[in-house]
């Protein structure tokens, strides 16, 4: 592809001027990409959109489910701060009413943009949401998610676009509703070519159970993973064909982590590590960025690049100057949160973590337990079998299920966060360090979940979903 070098009148009068911005998630895509490191298959387009940008290597969501998650992005404040604690509809939690017409789409269409979005929505109110475009297809066919991006483009002017394409893949799905069966689709319209087959190798290293049960759904999982990455070559191919594609912002991220226990839903790395690209034309150059970034940079990232003010105080930076120069000034922890995915239980937790330690509050440990399961996921039920008596996933999926207060990873010697070090005296200092640097943020970003009472008061009315 062509990568033009060019300087952009950011002027407030002239929308012509302004850059177009493509964002594009993937529902529970983690870090299986090849450029991140995953060996069992490869992804050569999502690599290749790596390779033309910027791959930041230590990337979160703010929560590891999809309406939270999402409305991080949107607004680029935690959903402790607008207000999606948990899943739309599921939760009846929505973003707080003064934020409503301070979205993405909504700061840019009064400056002129054309807005598209091709995919799931999935923030409320979605009514307060000013899409210009937005067709009703099956995400899964990718080539169908392609022939749309090009019929909005086709259909625009001279105006700059703001265009949004949600993929579903590799989200698992079920028949209907009533279903208790949840699996990911092997093949769709005929994607991807090469189906990948169940195998000792096709297990996830975050959880280390080897089943028949484990070796299909995850190998099928990875299916899913290898038709997104053909669709974003659609996608990108389409982009290029506009002749804009060195007139476009483009950003790339999973919405969080896999559908799998220890994955989507908790805070652990599983869940809420990403992978996350920009290519920035004018701006970034190919490189890896050491930079810990967070979905919340999205917003004041694509307000910046559109010579757009920011509507607020936010939460989240714009990533101009890590992605202009890879040594520049930022932040030196990372924060991720979750409240609810669906409307019970309350599990409210907090993760904070620097370049190597990381440490997990859960506030209501000893009064509440996590839901061991997520999108059917049998993996929790799994570790309980005799052939896993004494070894380390039991060990890890005991303190899934029932966690401590507290849980402190080396991620240097862990990476997949197996062996609990809170009550390590040799690591009192480190355990103390992040815990002051989560009451800063905490502090910092207004969080009402600081507050015990708070949380009790929330636990004692329950989502509004429940509300008699």
């Amino acid at each position: 592809m062509r990568f033009l070098l060019f300087a952009f009148a950011l002027l407030a009068g002239s929308a012509s001027a302004r850059i177009n911005v493509l964002l594009i998630t993937a529902d529970d895509l983690g870090l299986q990409t090849s450029s991140y490191g995953e060996t069992l298959i490869r992804t050569p387009e999502m690599d290749a959109l790596a390779a033309s940008g910027v791959q930041f290597d230590i990337a979160y969501v703010a929560q590891a489910s999809c309406s939270p998650s999402r409305s991080a992005m949107f607004t680029g404040l935690y959903p402790h701060a607008n207000g999606q604690y948990g899943l739309t509809p599921g939760t009846g939690y929505s973003l707080h009413p003064h934020l409503r017409d301070k979205t993405i789409p909504a700061l840019l269409k009064p400056a002129g943009y054309r807005t598209g979005l091709i995919g799931k929505l999935h923030v409320a109110p979605e009514e307060t949401f000013p899409f210009d475009f937005r067709p009703k297809i099956n995400m899964r066919v990718v080539r169908d998610v392609a022939a749309e991006a090009k019929k909005f483009w086709s259909q625009g002017g001279d105006e700059p676009f703001f265009l949004m394409v949600n993929y579903t893949d590799p989200h698992a799905y079920r028949e209907n509703q009533q279903s208790s069966e949840w699996s990911f689709p092997r093949q769709v319209d005929g994607l991807p070519v090469n189906p990948i087959d169940p195998g000792p190798t096709t297990l996830f290293g975050f959880q280390r159970l080897d089943t028949p049960e484990q070796r299909v759904r995850t190998a099928n999982y990875y299916n899913t993973v290898l038709r997104l990455d053909a669709g974003v070559g659609m996608l990108m191919d389409e982009l290029e064909a506009t002749g804009k594609a060195d007139e476009t912002l483009v950003i790339f991220l999973g919405d969080h982590g896999p559908p799998f226990a220890r994955g989507k839903t908790t805070v652990y790395e599983s869940g809420l590590r990403v992978p996350f690209l920009v290519r920035w034309p004018g701006v970034s150059k190919p490189m890896r960025s050491p930079a810990m970034v967070s979905a919340v940079d999205i917003l004041p990232t694509i307000l910046d690049a559109a010579g757009l003010p920011a509507p607020g105080l936010l939460q989240g930076r714009s990533l101009r100057p890590v992605i202009e120069k890879i040594d520049a000034p930022w932040r030196q922890f990372l924060v991720g949160e979750f409240h609810y995915h669906g409307a019970e239980p309350f599990y409210p937790r907090r993760a904070i973590r620097d370049r190597r330690w990381k440490l997990i509050h859960n506030p209501r440990a000893g009064e509440e337990k996590p839901n061991p399961v997520i999108d059917g996921d049998p993996a929790y039920q799994l570790s309980r079998l005799p052939q896993f008596d004494g070894s380390a996933a039991r060990a890890a999926f005991d303190v899934f299920a029932d966690p401590p207060e507290y849980e402190l990873y080396d991620l240097k010697a862990d990476p997949d966060e197996f062996r609990n070090l809170s009550d390590e005296p040799t690591l009192a200092s480190v355990k103390e360090r992040l815990a002051q640097a989560l009451r800063e943020w905490q502090f910092a970003t207004a969080d009402p979940f600081a507050d015990k009472a708070f949380i009790d008061e929330m636990a004692r009315k329950g989502a509004p979903a429940t509300w008699k």
